[in-house]
């Protein structure tokens, strides 16, 4: 199986923890370049040092904003200025829990500025690269929300399914020009992002965050949470030369949690 990515350069957003480390981690383990993208210098720089490197390997950081569109395109294009991007991973966090009907319109705005708006300023940032190459891979981190809307989060529901739909377009137009488009549909993950909605949950019914933890690993027929590298690894296999003719596909790695074929 072929799973070299060595001469590849990969973006990865959302890169100084959780999926998004896991995810910079595994690609630097198949040969990639790997820039990382987060907010927090200090983290990205620690994170940048610690990837796995063989001789001439080169990783480096950006340390950006998804909800400033602006100056994210700015640094996007500095970017590939120096270097094409071969890979880019679209990784960012969840917007806050509560019904849809109870969001405010700013909500909503802000998880399409932070989700939708920044992976297209992204994709069109690396598109020359991948074009110039004939080859290329955007994955997208969303949700298993895209096929079973997860009860009190109404806005991330609403922004990861406008997602799904962008990357299954753009799988068809981007194919011609060996490029793939896939998401991953992520189930309960030991995350931060997991550890704020047990908190939440347990703020909404008064019930202790171990017993509202302990209800969604039974909820899981594997009975835990998963581990980001898992996740991780299945992004990097899908951003790998064997996965060339998997495109416009929304791969849930959810344990079986999800009850729809």
């Amino acid at each position: 199986m072929d799973l070299n990515l060595d001469g590849r350069h990969a973006l990865v957003c959302g890169a100084s923890e959780g999926i998004g480390r896991a995810t910079a981690h595994e690609l630097a383990l198949l040969g990639a370049d790997v820039t990382l993208l987060a907010r927090r210098a200090e983290v990205l720089a620690e994170a940048a040092a610690a990837l796995p490197r063989k001789d001439g390997q080169q990783h480096a950081w950006i340390a950006a904003d998804m909800a400033q569109p602006n100056a994210l395109k700015a640094k996007a294009d500095a970017l590939v200025a120096g270097r094409p991007v071969h890979i880019l991973v679209n990784n960012t966090g969840g917007p806050p829990g509560g019904p849809a009907h109870a969001a405010a319109t700013a909500e909503f705005e802000d998880a399409f500025r932070r989700h939708l708006v920044a992976a297209q300023l992204l994709l069109q940032a690396v598109l020359p690269g991948m074009r110039a190459a004939n080859w290329g891979r955007v994955v997208n981190v969303v949700s298993t929300s895209v096929r079973e809307p997860i009860p009190n989060l109404g806005v991330s529901n609403t922004v990861r399914g406008a997602v799904a739909g962008w990357a299954k377009t753009l799988s068809r137009e981007l194919a011609p020009l060996g490029i793939t488009v896939n998401n991953v549909l992520p189930g309960f993950t030991d995350t931060g992002r997991i550890e704020r909605l047990v908190r939440a949950r347990a703020e909404a019914t008064g019930r202790p965050e171990a017993e509202i933890a302990e209800g969604m690993r039974q909820a899981v027929p594997a009975g835990r949470f998963a581990r980001p590298e898992e996740v991780g690894g299945v992004i990097a296999f899908l951003c790998s030369p064997a996965a060339g003719y998997v495109n416009g596909v929304s791969l849930a790695v959810d344990g079986g949690r999800m009850q729809s074929v």
